[in-house]
């Protein structure tokens, strides 16, 4: 994994907020980021887990690392020294989010700071799109593609947010995909509109050959392509049982953990296998339910 490591302000108002004044609630302090909240779940899973990152030089940046890392990841982070860790205000009313980024350190990770070791071993590398934006963060991501192919390894790529990808519009969104080539794509439905426009989710796997449409407590879709001229396409879609969330915030990241883990333990034919895949979007939207119903526990910073 690599990406961002965050602390996330949670503040989950009782009520409707009111201009000019305050209202009661809770405000919690959280380990956030894309990455590496995908990379945590992942570790939960049993898998072996190696995660880089970019922090400041200050408490809430060690506090991170350090929690982090009793959760079973090895985390490598570079220490930027001008920026302050990322934060990420996250107001959270009626099931739904907005979020205020902060993102500092997190895209401050220079590619210098990447040693070919680290990927001589990996199965795969996970990157959320933020890794593809900020600089000097999205040279270093690129970086990390070339040692993960370099060592027999495959991409995912998580669209992660519509709102940043589609900032410079459909085409550009498009080019970022493109730049990292990934062997397998999650998207919401909002940002797969995004890069695919009108057309069908099957115009998506012009991008990569595995592609995974979350839908929150409504399952997903996946579809993949198959060497097959009269069946060139699998498409099927996974239910799960309904349930609401009173802050889905990561939700979508431990899919993915859930997902790539047991996709991964495939050993063979994981890319056209209809059992595999299946395997993959049912362990990915039970780890996704799992870690919105525990009890996420507030960062101490220190």
């Amino acid at each position: 994994m690599l990406g961002d490591l965050a602390l996330d302000v949670v503040v989950a108002p009782n009520g409707p907020l009111v201009g000019g004044t305050d209202v009661p609630g809770r405000v919690s302090l959280r380990q956030g980021g894309s990455a590496a909240t995908t990379a945590r779940v992942a570790a939960t899973l049993g898998a072996r887990v190696s995660f880089v990152t970019s922090v400041g030089r200050d408490a809430v940046g060690r506090s991170l690392v350090a929690d982090l890392t009793s959760a079973g990841v090895g985390v490598r982070a570079f220490h930027a020294t001008a920026v302050p860790t990322a934060r990420i205000a996250v107001v959270v009313s009626d099931g739904e989010r907005s979020f205020v980024a902060d993102r500092g350190a997190a895209d401050a990770l220079p590619p210098a700071h990447l040693e070919p070791a680290w990927f001589r071993r990996a199965d795969l590398l996970h990157l959320p799109a933020y890794s593809l934006i900020g600089r000097p963060l999205a040279e270093a991501a690129l970086r990390a593609v070339e040692l993960t192919r370099a060592a027999g390894g495959v991409v995912s790529l998580d669209l992660a947010s519509a709102g940043p990808l589609a900032a410079g519009g459909r085409e550009a969104a498009r080019r970022l995909v493109r730049s990292v080539a990934p062997d397998l794509v999650f998207a919401t439905a909002a940002e797969a509109d995004v890069v695919r426009g009108a057309g069908d989710f099957a115009d998506l796997l012009e991008l990569a050959p595995v592609v995974v449409i979350k839908r929150g407590s409504d399952g997903a879709s996946v579809l993949a392509r198959r060497d097959v001229a009269a069946a060139p396409v699998i498409r099927f879609d996974v239910a799960t049982r309904p349930f609401r969330a009173a802050d889905p915030t990561g939700g979508g990241d431990a899919f993915d953990a859930g997902f790539l883990v047991a996709w991964l333990r495939v050993p063979r034919d994981r890319w056209r296998s209809v059992a595999a895949l299946r395997r993959g979007a049912v362990a990915g939207n039970a780890a996704a339910g799992r870690y919105l119903a525990s009890r996420r526990r507030e960062l101490v910073l220190g």
